[in-house]
């Protein structure tokens, strides 16, 4: 069977597929002998396999031993460019497992250009659970209950590891505190780089190493919605009163993780608090922030919310500017009041999660089952593109958070 008919055959199957790495049984026997497929130099079958995308390639091996060992090397597969995909974090990820599935084997992702969604292998994992939190390209980085200090041990620690999904590969970061798993942010930076942050202080521990390093951050509040982008951390901090917040960007350069700076132009004026519960996401290209929250009607504290605006900052200009609104339509279907008054009242039943990344915004609401709104950036400098994803799998009830990760054989835990 030739490679594209083999790739229409497996796109026709259930929209929630299962991108597994052992797809061949035993018993499965290689083409006829004199296929014209088989006559082919290895050099020059890897040249039409290398035109398939992962995701294809990935479907394409069970259909033969041949296909099997050719798209199973380690070399050809890391060439291929990587599946950029939603993972999703459940809502419940005390009860069962932080996103996968009622068995603890698979974590639930999107495949955004293709709107559907499929199931990633975490069986292989030794933990009683786990609960993903972010990723770098190819790896996904979990909070595990790793095993207790001794038999009797009732209080079992909880710690990072990394693991490559589709390679079925994992291992232990160097333990933290249990206080870093409930309040730490977690960032993934490049080559394999890993930081959690909190109010007071952050670490970070690089490859090799066997221990994380501590560095005082210095902030006036607890960094809100840190990206990590361009070589250095950006986080909103509330610098206001119990009564009233008032939000500031601050920066940080990767190199030197204890100096904080505010980023500030006279230019930018009240910005960044036309928005109340204001959140930041990467934007598409690596050059852009994304700040996106509910348009305030007016700067007064209780002010109720519009629609959800999704401002944009150029880090090369340093301006700001619009670029997206939430239709009406999709913004009442939220409750109205989504982001601002029912963010702020913590336990309101319109309360509303964001997340996503490189030009992607996804929103998560109670109100909203069994679906998320979808914005993408227009790379034209537009207002961007609105639509709704559903059938979101899994657990109907809460909400759901989740972070983009580029899941290929790139590297390896």
């Amino acid at each position: 069977m030739p490679p594209s008919q083999a790739t229409h055959d497996t796109a026709s199957d259930a929209s929630a597929t299962a991108v597994t790495t052992s797809e061949l049984e035993p018993g499965h026997s290689p083409p006829p002998p004199g296929a014209p497929i088989q006559l082919l130099p290895q050099d020059a079958l890897h040249n039409v396999l290398g035109r398939l995308s992962l995701r294809e390639a990935l479907s394409c091996r069970p259909v033969c031993r041949l296909f099997r060992d050719a798209l199973s090397s380690s070399p050809f597969l890391s060439s291929l460019p990587p599946l950029r995909l939603l993972a999703l974090r459940h809502p419940r990820s005390s009860a069962n497992g932080g996103g996968r599935d009622s068995h603890g084997s698979c974590l639930h992702a999107l495949d955004p250009s293709l709107r559907r969604w499929i199931r990633l292998p975490l069986f292989f994992l030794p933990f009683p659970s786990s609960s993903p939190v972010t990723a770098s390209p190819s790896l996904l980085y979990l909070w595990v209950d790793a095993a207790a200090a001794s038999p009797g041990d009732a209080k079992i620690p909880r710690t990072l590891a990394v693991c490559n999904p589709l390679s079925g590969s994992h291992r232990l970061l160097p333990p933290l505190g249990s206080a870093w798993s409930r309040h730490g942010t977690v960032l993934a930076g490049p080559g394999g780089a890993v930081l959690v942050l909190t109010q007071l202080a952050a670490l970070a521990y690089s490859p090799g190493s066997d221990r994380w390093l501590k560095f005082s951050l210095n902030l006036p509040s607890k960094p809100r919605s840190p990206v990590l982008m361009a070589g250095a951390i950006f986080a909103l901090c509330d610098v206001g009163t119990p009564w009233r917040s008032l939000w500031r960007l601050f920066s940080c350069r990767l190199l030197d993780l204890g100096v904080w700076a505010p980023l500030k132009r006279p230019e930018w004026g009240d910005v960044l608090n036309i928005l109340k519960r204001p959140r930041l996401l990467a934007g598409a290209g690596g050059g852009r922030i994304l700040m996106i929250g509910g348009l305030r009607s007016s700067l007064d504290a209780e002010a109720p919310c519009s629609t959800v605006l999704i401002l944009r900052l150029d880090l090369e200009t340093m301006e700001w500017d619009e670029a997206g609104r939430m239709p009406p339509e999709m913004y009442h279907c939220f409750g109205g009041g989504g982001l601002g008054h029912a963010a702020a009242a913590g336990g309101a039943n319109n309360k509303v999660k964001v997340f996503g990344g490189d030009g992607r915004v996804w929103f998560s609401g109670r109100r909203v089952r069994g679906k998320l709104a979808m914005w993408e950036e227009d790379d034209k400098g537009g207002c961007g593109v609105w639509s709704w994803v559903d059938g979101v799998p899994g657990c109907n009830e809460g909400i759901y958070r989740g972070f983009v990760f580029d899941a290929g054989f790139s590297a390896m835990p």
